[in-house]
């Protein structure tokens, strides 16, 4: 098992995010909206620029309507 960096972490699961979300047929706005986030935040997530919590992936999960471990498979 490979262990990243924080920084290596967070582009990859933001990378992974995005492909999700996409293959899912969400817009960044869509996604936004159902978590009564700002775009921005979904962006910089995606980007791998900011930390979101646990609580705030679990709610992502739902929103896009997949297993939670769909968002953490980075290979």
């Amino acid at each position: 098992m490979e262990y990243l960096s924080e920084k290596e972490f967070l582009l990859a699961f933001g990378k992974n995010l995005r492909r999700v979300r996409r293959a899912q047929g969400f817009t960044q706005a869509q996604l936004a909206n159902d978590l009564g986030v700002e775009i921005s935040q979904i962006s910089r997530i995606e980007r791998g620029i900011i930390n979101t919590s646990v609580g705030n992936v679990n709610a992502i999960s739902s929103a896009l309507r997949v297993d939670i471990k769909d968002l953490f498979d980075l290979s």
